[in-house]
């Protein structure tokens, strides 16, 4: 049996990728550290959505801002450029039929750094100067984004689609993280959060020794804030991807 690569991503995220692995005879195991929920009101998300006349810009934060946003709107006018953040969003906008044959999407050209900051360099803010944005995300989040087209001159609503949280550390999982602990499995972390509260399952299941074990484990990560924050918080072995779940699997098999 090959060793264990442990997909965190949220449930509904991790299940395409671990078919792929699967069918490359890799051992892919879902251990999510993030749960993404909806809001029990969504209202205001709603009528955000509703109302696009004036809207230039709508830019949302992850897939789980494209599925939560197109689950209550299907259609979107070429007019309105649709920012997104990297390769799993712009398949998340494919998902939903929106691709560069029937909609107007912008992305960051890097794909080793795929955030707000790679986002707003792609964006012509000259032209979008004086117009309304939207920006589609979670109940939290950087204001970065925000903040900066608010600079450029646009008027800018931030509205809340989904919530994340971390998932309960139960009997089960604890059983199931000793058990990645004791063996070479292979790690995909797309969320700096989410490693932290990995950090966090390991230091509760036995202290200091399965926090050691944690970091003796290889990471692969899609963006170099999150290797960043992975060799900050003392992983060694972290192999930065770049964005997209083509970039990941090779990285996997690319492996002697």
């Amino acid at each position: 049996m090959p060793d264990p690569v442990v997909i965190t991503r949220p449930a509904a995220q991790a299940a395409p990728l671990a078919e792929r692995l699967t069918a490359l005879g890799h051992d892919a195991v879902l251990f999510p550290l993030l749960e993404i929920q909806p809001l029990p009101d969504q209202s205001a998300l709603r009528a955000a959505l509703a109302d696009m006349s004036g809207v230039a810009l709508v830019a949302f934060v992850s897939p789980n801002a494209i599925d939560a946003a197109c689950a209550l709107r299907s259609e979107w006018p070429r007019a309105v450029t649709l920012a997104v953040m990297g390769e799993g969003s712009r398949a998340a906008l494919a998902r939903h039929g929106l691709t560069a044959a029937n909609a107007t999407i912008v992305s960051p050209a890097n794909t080793e750094r795929t955030d707000s900051q790679t986002l707003l360099e792609t964006l012509d803010l000259e032209m979008l100067r004086g117009k309304r944005a939207l920006i589609v995300r979670g109940e939290s989040g950087r204001e970065l984004l925000g903040d900066a087209l608010r600079a450029a001159g646009m008027e800018v609503t931030q509205v809340a689609a989904y919530r994340r949280s971390i998932p309960p550390f139960d009997p089960a999982r604890k059983r199931e993280l000793a058990r990645l602990l004791a063996c070479d499995s292979r790690w995909i972390i797309t969320s700096s959060e989410a490693l932290r509260g990995l950090l966090d399952m390991a230091r509760a299941l036995d202290g200091d020794q399965s926090v050691v074990s944690l970091q003796q484990k290889s990471l692969i990560v899609p963006h170099v804030r999150i290797e960043e924050s992975a060799r900050a918080l003392g992983f060694r072995s972290v192999t930065l991807t770049g964005s997209g779940d083509e970039a990941l699997i090779a990285a996997l098999q690319s492996r002697p």
